[in-house]
């Protein structure tokens, strides 16, 4: 199966409703892009954890899966479960957000997941990187909102185990989550996998993607 290979990326931005979100959805794409463009610059925004140690969690985690990037991360103290609510808030922060990068690429939680603050996130997101490409990750969970994700990037087998050994490091208050491990994390990539030919993958869904030349008409 052909793919459509990316561009040389100089900014990228990830954003999150929770801590652990980015690394759960779209950690072996953001390691494989920062490993293969050193300097990459990556603005990451994550709406809830801040000043818990949780906020602690992400800022290890996303280090340790960019590295050699130009790292910023933002995180504030929307509740957990409550986006809706602080729809307002949340627009305004990131707004802000907004002006301080020009993405070439941004990755975000999809509208298809059943968790208010993912999918209020994703809707949130285009109203905001109006002329961006979005990709919406996934994340698999108790509720069966997983839906066939239309773009599919392929990852090495050393990415997956390092993505795998990342999220058991980094994430400790989450290991007590039954659904926290390994075969879940290698059984989604292996199913993406499959879909497109490869070892593993990650899956996203887009709403608006335009292929073509530069430039052209």
């Amino acid at each position: 199966m052909r793919g459509l290979q990316p561009g040389v990326l100089d900014e990228l931005v990830v954003l999150g409703a929770h801590c652990d979100d980015i690394a759960i959805g779209a950690g072996g794409t953001v390691l494989s892009l920062c490993r293969s463009a050193p300097g990459l610059r990556v603005r990451a925004f994550v709406l809830s954890g801040a000043d818990t140690a949780r906020e602690d969690e992400e800022r290890a985690a996303l280090a340790a899966f960019c590295p050699g990037a130009d790292l910023v991360v933002t995180i504030l103290d929307v509740p957990d479960g409550r986006l809706p609510a602080h729809w307002n808030r949340a627009k305004e922060a990131l707004e802000e957000f907004r002006r301080g990068c020009e993405p070439d690429l941004v990755l975000c939680t999809s509208r298809h997941d059943d968790h208010q603050d993912h999918r209020e996130l994703a809707r949130l997101a285009p109203t905001v990187f109006r002329d961006h490409l979005i990709l919406g990750y996934e994340i698999l969970k108790t509720e069966p909102d997983l839906a066939q994700p239309a773009v599919l990037w392929p990852l090495d087998g050393d990415v997956v185990d390092e993505k795998v050994r990342l999220l058991h490091e980094h994430y400790p208050s989450q290991k007590a989550r039954h659904w926290f491990d390994d075969e879940t994390f290698r059984g989604l990539a292996r199913i993406r996998g499959v879909q497109c030919g490869r070892r593993y993958a990650e899956g996203f869904h887009t709403t608006r993607m335009v292929v073509g030349a530069p430039g052209a008409d």
